[in-house]
């Protein structure tokens, strides 16, 4: 494929190209965090879901096969809308997802549209925060929730953790827990549930319950090709072991549901 041929041969790589090239998404809590959101948001068989940054279509598909629920499923970069379009075709759920490219600082759709807008590990990596969740807030119903997992600083971090973010391209500030509080109540979302966790194994492993043995082995095949042929991603790799100590007892994640 082009795109693979791209990856081997690029000296500057991101962490989305990586992950659109193997053919994963992930965020922290993996699962577990999914079906927590899906359960406050009380997605069910008639609730329309926006998924923004769907990534390569992990949640979409799941939240399809196991509710029933309609979802459209975002996402800024082309391939990943590929990989989430052939995802839904391989378990048979295109009836009831579709996917395409969009930007969640500018939804392409009319206001109060969606049921639940969810979001994991992506307005994170936005600089206007404010922005995207007024967005999220215009294309919601009333009634309907918005349902983020985002990164979160639990306790200050050393001036060493504050750099070593950028090794996952993440360029603005993470926030605390009452920043994206204060965002979700400022854009006129009310009974804020807001749940802080610490990176957990066990939690952490329900990653690989959102694939298929054929999606793990794939994506470990392509991650073998691609470290063998392409030295940037070797040295993406090696940048990703040098990790400040302590680094997860102070950086974290947040669950957080809100009612417009």
């Amino acid at each position: 494929m082009k795109r693979d041929r791209y990856l081997q041969e690029a000296s500057d790589l991101s962490y989305f190209e990586i992950q659109a090239a193997i053919g994963t998404t992930k965020h922290m809590g993996g699962l577990e965090t999914t079906k927590e959101l899906a359960t406050l948001c009380h997605i069910g068989k008639d609730t329309a879901v926006l998924d923004v940054g769907c990534g390569a279509g992990a949640t979409a598909c799941y939240l399809a096969r196991t509710t029933g629920c309609r979802v459209v499923g975002v996402d800024l970069r082309e391939p990943m809308v590929a990989l989430s379009d052939e995802r839904a075709g391989k378990l048979g759920v295109r009836d009831l997802v579709e996917f395409r490219v969009a930007d969640a600082q500018a939804l392409p759709f009319d206001d109060a549209t969606f049921d639940v807008i969810l979001c994991e590990s992506v307005a994170t990596f936005i600089e206007d925060k404010k922005r995207v969740i007024d967005e999220y807030a215009r294309v919601v119903r009333p009634g309907g929730y918005v349902g983020l997992n985002e990164e979160i600083w639990i306790e200050t971090p050393t001036a060493e953790m504050v750099e070593y973010k950028r090794t996952w391209d993440i360029a603005p500030d993470i926030l605390d827990v009452e920043d994206w509080r204060a965002l979700l109540e400022g854009a006129g979302f009310r009974d804020v549930v807001a749940r802080v966790y610490r990176v957990e194994t066990r939690r952490e492993a329900s990653q690989v319950k959102r694939y298929t043995a054929g999606d793990m082995f794939r994506m470990f095949s392509r991650t073998l090709v691609l470290y063998i042929k392409n030295p940037a991603l070797r040295k993406y790799m090696r940048e990703r072991k040098r990790m400040p100590k302590g680094l997860f007892k102070r950086l974290g994640y947040v669950v957080l549901v809100g009612r417009k």
